[in-house]
C-alpha cells in the first residue's frame, strides 16, 4: 500500500520557499507535487524542495523536478539519490542527499 503524500509549503524569513513532501509521489498525487512546485516558483524565486521523507517517486515526479530544475535546490532521502543521478537532475538542478533520520 501506498504512503500517502502530505505537502507543506512555507516561506523562510529569507524569502526562499520550501516545499516539504513525505510519503510517495505517484500518478494518484502528481497534479498537486506538480501544482505545489509550479505555485512557489511562480514569481521565478528559488525554491528548495524538501524530499527527506519522500521513499518513491515517478516518472512523472521526476518530470516535474526537471521542468523547475534551473530554480530548485532539492534536499533527497538517500534512497532517491540513485535514481535522481541516473535520471541526470544531478546536473542540471541542484542536488543534495538528506542526512540520516536521526540527524534532523
Amino acid at each position: 500500500m501506498a504512503t500517502p503524500l502530505s505537502l507543506n509549503t512555507d516561506q523562510r524569513d529569507d524569502g526562499t520557499f520550501v516545499v516539504v513532501a513525505t510519503g510517495e509521489i505517484d500518478l494518484s498525487n502528481l497534479d498537486s507535487f506538480a501544482e505545489a512546485l509550479s505555485a512557489a516558483t511562480r514569481d521565478g524565486a528559488m525554491l528548495t524542495v524538501d524530499l527527506g521523507g519522500v521513499e518513491y517517486l515517478d516518472s512523472g515526479a521526476l518530470r516535474a523536478l526537471f521542468a523547475n530544475a534551473d530554480r530548485i535546490h532539492v534536499i533527497a532521502n538517500p534512497v532517491l539519490m540513485p535514481v535522481l543521478k541516473i535520471s541526470g537532475l544531478t546536473d542540471v538542478a541542484s542536488v543534495e542527499s538528506a542526512p540520516p533520520p536521526a540527524e534532523r
